[in-house]
């Protein structure tokens, strides 16, 4: 019985040092000056995305923003990201998507949802969020593809295309 215990001991000690990555998330919200059905014309374009991200230099895609649709994102200073569309919903006004890689991201498994709402007094609310865990899938990651560099990617990513989804309906 005492060795019973003691393997079962071990053995969970062991299992406290083999974890791997953890899922991260992230999510950025800001309210746009305009109205919801304006923001979501202008959004829910799949292969449009360099429209309003500004790291966006080019996009393509392989059936529009029809769901199933692969769209590969041309990133301005080099790198590509491929996405497929997992969902379109004009009458909620959101979509969902996930990474075929992280591509020029340092992140893996990565999905996201993006959604427009109605806010107060003829504003809008916009809400982009993903899901992922960092590039580097083992212990000890290097500098770059860890926990934190792939939640400032993201957190980046939907900040400063939010800022410039903004600046662009309230001109």
């Amino acid at each position: 019985m005492r060795s019973v215990s003691a393997l079962i001991m071990m053995l969970a000690a062991s299992l406290a040092f083999a974890h791997g990555p953890t899922r991260q998330k992230a999510q950025e919200t800001i309210t746009i000056k305009a109205a919801p059905a304006a923001v979501w014309a202008k959004v829910r374009d799949f292969t449009q995305l360099q429209s309003w991200h500004p790291a966006v230099e080019s996009s393509t895609a392989t059936d529009g923003s029809k769901v199933g649709s692969v769209r590969t994102l041309k990133i301005k200073g080099g790198g590509e990201v491929v996405e497929k569309l997992e969902s379109m919903d004009d009458a909620g006004m959101k979509f969902s998507y996930r990474a075929q890689d992280g591509g020029a991201l340092p992140v893996s498994n990565y999905s996201s949802k993006f959604a427009v709402k109605a806010g107060e007094n003829g504003t809008t609310v916009v809400e982009w969020r993903g899901a992922f865990y960092r590039k580097y899938m083992n212990n000890d990651p290097p500098a770059g593809e860890d926990d934190e560099a792939a939640l400032s990617a993201i957190t980046g990513v939907y900040k400063s295309g939010l800022e410039n989804l903004k600046a662009i309906m309230e001109k």
